[in-house]
């Protein structure tokens, strides 16, 4: 069973707890699309490649455009052993429909 997190539960954790990851599995592209504010791109395709960069101590969250791909995401990383992993509920469509502040990437 997947983990879920709502966008506003999301959005009081960043401000209280600055251990939370937030890790956004969609394309570079996309990114250019918004962002959430202090997330980290990584492309989905390249998650069992980076696993060494996750801690499974750290509090992680996984965002994609509606969640579809981040629930996979997360998925894979319960199957490899991680617990202290999230999916953002509705992903950006959701953080966005509720008014939450949309970034751009570091690269654009």
């Amino acid at each position: 069973m997947i983990k879920e997190i709502e966008a506003t539960e999301l959005a009081q954790l960043k401000e209280t707890d600055v251990n939370v990851r937030v890790i956004d599995v969609r394309q570079p592209a996309e990114l250019l699309r918004g962002i959430i504010p202090g997330s980290e791109g990584v492309p989905m395709h390249t998650i069992p490649l980076r696993m060494s960069e996750l801690s499974k101590d750290v509090k992680t969250v996984f965002v994609c455009h509606s969640g579809a791909r981040s629930a996979q995401a997360c998925m894979y990383l319960m199957q490899q052993g991680y617990e202290n992993v999230f999916n953002l509920r509705g992903g950006m469509m959701a953080w966005h429909g509720n008014g939450h502040e949309i970034g751009l990437p570091a690269s654009a």
